[in-house]
């Protein structure tokens, strides 16, 4: 185990969202390389409590790359410098002593911040509550083997559902799209044979509430980029032609009535 001293931490304090907010500096040692970001956060909060100081509000579950919760802009990337990491997952050891590093919330209009650190992501919900599920009949659970599903679609769904909504496609695009988390909950879905009955209904309700609230995608590709899970910028082009055929299909379903 080696220790990191002197780290420069510029932090973004902000006590809701009609604050103006502002950055704070804090000075952290004897930080262990093998210590993850957040793990570093809560040495500093420790040390902030002893000093009757509010310590800093960020959002944090399972800390294990699952849940999605952890979401900060380390040195204005994502989740940090490491390739498909998430920020609980991001370990000290990719920084040394002396480094400065300037934290930030997700800065989306979508993501409003609710204090310091943390924002509402609750839009990501109303996504997912316009289609994101399939109607499915109540009664005794089916043999699992009643549906067959190939391979390849199983691998492709399984590839989209690895999303886990923690909103660095939006934090990271210039526009503040959803394209990628929207494509990745409407693709999981839209591939599968236990999906389809709802497939044209479920792309046009689920744009059309992204759409609401998020920015337009114009291809940048940062979405992807900033992905922890490496979500295909696939899932995007699938939606966007469900989404053209939805016009057709709903309006002929609407038609007979």
């Amino acid at each position: 185990m080696k220790l990191i001293n002197d780290l420069k931490l510029k932090v973004w304090r902000q006590d809701g969202p009609d604050d103006a907010g502002h950055f704070e500096s804090h000075t952290v040692d004897k930080v262990s390389d093998e210590a993850s970001f957040l793990e570093m956060l809560d040495q500093l909060n420790e040390r902030l409590i002893g000093e009757n100081k509010d310590a800093i509000v960020f959002d944090h579950d399972c800390r294990e790359g699952i849940c999605g919760t952890c979401s900060l802009m380390i040195n204005g990337q994502a989740h940090g410098p490491q390739r498909a990491t998430t920020t609980c997952q991001l370990h000290m050891r990719t920084f040394k002593s002396g480094d400065e590093i300037v934290i930030e919330p997700w800065r989306a209009a979508a993501f409003p911040i609710i204090k310091d650190l943390m924002v509402d992501r609750s839009s990501f919900d109303r996504i997912v509550e316009a289609g994101g599920f399939i109607t499915a009949p109540t009664g005794g659970a089916p043999d699992a083997n009643l549906i067959l599903v190939p391979k390849p679609v199983a691998d492709a769904a399984m590839d989209s559902a690895a999303c886990i909504g923690c909103g660095a496609c939006v934090a990271a695009c210039p526009n503040g799209a959803a394209s990628l988390f929207t494509g990745a909950k409407i693709s999981h879905l839209n591939v599968l044979p236990q999906g389809q009955a709802e497939r044209y209904k479920r792309v046009e309700a689920m744009v059309h509430a992204m759409d609401d609230q998020f920015g337009s995608c114009t291809n940048h590709g940062e979405c992807s980029a900033a992905c922890p899970k490496e979500i295909s910028l696939d899932v995007i082009a699938l939606m966007n032609s469900d989404f053209r055929k939805s016009k057709s299909k709903n309006r002929k379903a609407l038609s007979r009535g």
